[in-house]
């Protein structure tokens, strides 16, 4: 069991998404007199969340314009993640650079045989090697953990859920499909519907930020130094600032996947953020640090 308990917030975060889904599923069998809607979007769910965890690694990849890089162009970044994938005993996973001053890293793919970790030029630049170190440490336990899959399962969930809603809201404003007299209120369908995406979203970025928490403290426990990863993100978050990316749409379905929030804190509220704030994950790090990894 982690510190934190993050395994067991990720599992009843991800049931309460799966659980909303089936109540959608569930509302609009009871205003349709159809059970089988409740089937038909789980099986929806788990075809799109199929689709994301096995394309992973391209989606994120081409959202950054990453390029693959060698031990002779990156001899630092490719020593680093070397040492540490070995240390853990896992496969040396493909390693990209993305052309921007931004400094951020990532890392995704299916699992360890299927992985790539991915720096900016930016965070290169900026951070030295121990920091680095720190970081890529975080980002190579975001695969062991398999929370690339946790994060495609919340994201297909949350998009399905977005989906049906809309759907839901466009069929009560037009009278829908009833069942004669027995049709739902469709005032209840039109709050179902504006409040269930928003409930899916509370509870992505949830899952986001717990998994945030446990790489932190993982990576920390692979590389031995949490305080290079805490000095790390106090950089990143100084530099994010004087280079934030603009949220467009392939970078907002990227940004969960990054070490720290990419975008300019007004363009994310914190109650939407992928990422807890910084802060107290650097004194989560200093906190680690005085007890010891």
């Amino acid at each position: 069991m982690h510190q934190h308990f993050n395994g067991l917030k990720t599992t009843l975060l991800l049931g309460g998404i799966f659980g909303l889904l089936l109540a959608i599923g569930g509302a609009i069998g009871a205003s349709t007199g159809n059970s089988s809607f409740i089937w038909i979007f789980a099986l929806l769910g788990l075809g799109t969340t199929a689709y994301g965890y096995w394309n992973s690694d391209k989606i994120a990849i081409r959202a950054m314009r990453a390029y693959p890089v060698t031990a002779q162009q990156q001899p630092a970044m490719y020593r680093v993640v070397q040492e540490l994938s070995a240390k853990a005993g896992q496969p040396m996973p493909a390693l990209f650079v993305s052309p921007t001053e931004a400094p951020n890293a990532f890392a995704t793919g299916r699992n360890p045989q299927h992985a790539a970790v991915c720096c900016t030029e930016g965070i290169l630049t900026l951070l030295d090697e121990r920091e680095l170190r720190g970081v890529l440490g975080h980002e190579l336990m975001h695969v062991y953990n398999r929370d690339i899959l946790t994060s495609s399962v919340a994201a297909a969930a949350a998009g399905v859920i977005t989906s049906v809603a809309q759907m839901m809201m466009f069929a009560s404003m037009f009278g829908g499909s009833g069942n004669g007299n027995k049709r739902a209120n469709p005032l209840a369908e039109i709050a179902i519907a504006l409040l269930a995406p928003i409930a899916a979203a509370l509870i992505q970025m949830a899952i986001s930020r717990t998994r945030e928490y446990d790489a932190d403290e993982d990576g920390s426990k692979l590389t031995g130094d949490p305080l290079a990863l805490a000095s790390a993100l106090a950089k990143i978050e100084n530099g994010v600032s004087a280079y934030p990316l603009q949220p467009t749409t392939q970078l907002q379905n990227a940004s969960h996947l990054m070490i720290a929030n990419p975008f300019r804190r007004q363009d994310v509220s914190r109650l939407f953020s992928t990422h807890p704030p910084t802060a107290d994950r650097i004194a989560r790090l200093n906190e680690m640090a005085r007890g010891g990894v």
